[in-house]
């Protein structure tokens, strides 16, 4: 399969297996935005909302050639960055159920894939001149436009729970 039929199609697969585990286990299991002590955890959790918005919306429908390929390979270390720490602090703060393991599984292993499809493509796109291409995948164009619109919107609900947690942590403290 092509990297450019495989790249979307990783990206549509880590969106909905990432946002299963959200809502199942962050929202309805363990309602992390809504526990103090999960305050660092919301913490990643908003930064790599973020991170995969700007991956699902920018490679939905551009290629980013020459230097600009550099904001996508930031993209991709920020997103191992907080997935390393994530793992560190929810395995240090809570059990996680079982199925939350498994999801993690393959949303490790995706990530993997992505890394080794868009590795090769950043090289590629790199050695062209400056510059968004335009690019349709289809219908997966169109799934990574909702993907990053509800990434956004859940970047933006966990930023807040993040503050209010913090602001709660700082008062149990005082």
């Amino acid at each position: 399969m092509s990297p450019e039929i495989l790249l979307p199609a990783l990206l549509v697969a880590q969106g909905m297996v990432g946002g299963i585990d959200t809502l199942v286990n962050h929202e309805i299991i363990e309602r992390l935005p809504h526990r103090v002590e999960a305050r660092d955890e919301i913490g990643l959790h908003w930064v790599r909302e973020f991170i995969y918005a700007c991956l699902f919306g920018g490679l939905a429908w551009f290629e980013f050639h020459g230097a600009t390929a550099i904001l996508i390979a930031a993209l991709l270390i920020g997103e191992i960055i907080v997935t390393s720490c994530d793992e560190y602090i929810e395995n240090k703060i809570r059990v996680l159920p079982q199925n939350e393991r498994v999801l993690h599984v393959f949303l490790t292993l995706n990530l993997g894939l992505l890394i080794a499809v868009l590795v090769p493509t950043l090289i590629g796109w790199g050695g062209l001149p400056s510059g968004l291409a335009p690019v349709e995948h289809g219908l997966l164009s169109w799934m990574l436009s909702m993907f990053a619109l509800l990434g956004v919107g859940w970047a933006v609900r966990d930023f807040i729970a993040w503050r209010k947690l913090r602001r709660l942590s700082s008062a149990a403290m005082a």
